[in-house]
């Protein structure tokens, strides 16, 4: 005898996707983490991971490295997020904020997490409207759009940084439900073969 069909679900209704978003850094790593269904966001978790006390940089990505675990495994995230290092002169610096980015991709792809990649200002125009925003600017929007008082953000706005990595990622996908290969480290590396040595 046949099984009977299941029913299937209403049109309207919308899995949710849960994003963890990372503003990656040496001596502050923010870090938050989103849930979308249909139209309704959520925040689930903010914070920040001080990283300053550790004058070892291998000690400081292996703690960035048992955060991002961590809060994986709390949170079990569709996709992770992250904030592309941003070129500036001092060489060493890029160097120690590209592998702590790298830590951070690495605990996701460990997982078969999709990744994706986002410019600051991209970042910032996503969430604002302008590039060219303030810290104080994105904590406000980011606030606005979640419906959280920015009060209960933490003082180091690397936390609301986190979360706007998150939410850009979010608005990136064009639909509140992330269609495989919309981003990701793949397309990315795609994109811009020339990232590629």
């Amino acid at each position: 005898m046949a099984a009977a069909a299941r029913p299937k679900p209403p049109a309207s209704a919308v899995e949710p996707v849960t994003i963890l978003g990372v503003d990656p850094g040496t001596t502050v790593m923010g870090y938050g983490v989103i849930r979308s269904r249909g139209k309704e966001l959520e925040l689930l978790e903010m914070g920040v991971l001080h990283l300053s006390r550790y004058p070892d940089h291998a000690v400081k990505l292996k703690r960035i490295h048992d955060r991002i675990s961590a809060l994986i495994e709390a949170h079990t995230p569709d996709h992770l997020a992250v904030e592309a290092p941003f070129f500036g002169k001092n060489v060493q610096s890029m160097l120690k904020l590209g592998r702590a980015q790298g830590v951070v991709l690495a605990a996701a792809l460990a997982r078969d997490i999709p990744v994706a990649e986002y410019a600051p200002t991209r970042i910032k125009q996503a969430i604002t409207g302008a590039g060219s925003a303030s810290k104080e600017q994105v904590l406000a929007m980011v606030a606005r759009t979640l419906n959280v008082p920015a009060e209960r953000f933490p003082k180091e706005l690397d936390a609301s940084d986190g979360v706007a990595v998150a939410l850009c990622h979010h608005f990136a996908a064009g639909s509140p439900r992330m269609q495989s290969g919309a981003g990701g480290w793949k397309a990315f590396l795609d994109a811009h073969p020339d990232r590629i040595r």
